[in-house]
């Protein structure tokens, strides 16, 4: 059996543990956008549709989503590029 480690998330969960400002909601966010990464194949920046995100994350409130994202940003865990045109993606990048 092949165990392998994804040692960005590890960081990740590492650095939240002693992170008192991070919510549950900020980890779901968090876990998706990760997840949205690894369908990107690791590539930075990627990107991203609030629609989507939101929906798998299961976060029901625009206001909730972007604050969230903001509050990643400000604690370094992801940068974000948000677009305000509706065809095109906002660009996030993994910082861990």
């Amino acid at each position: 059996m092949c165990v392998m480690q994804v040692p960005q998330l590890t960081n990740f969960f590492n650095a939240i543990a002693s992170d008192d400002r991070i919510k549950t909601t900020h980890i779901a966010l968090y876990v998706v956008l990760f997840e949205l990464w690894n369908q990107n194949l690791f590539v930075s920046p990627f990107s991203i549709s609030r629609s989507r995100v939101m929906l798998m994350c299961r976060m029901g409130g625009k206001t909730t989503y972007h604050d969230h994202l903001k509050d990643l940003v400000a604690f370094g865990y992801i940068k974000y590029l948000p677009s305000y045109h509706p065809q095109v993606g906002s660009l996030v990048w993994m910082e861990f």
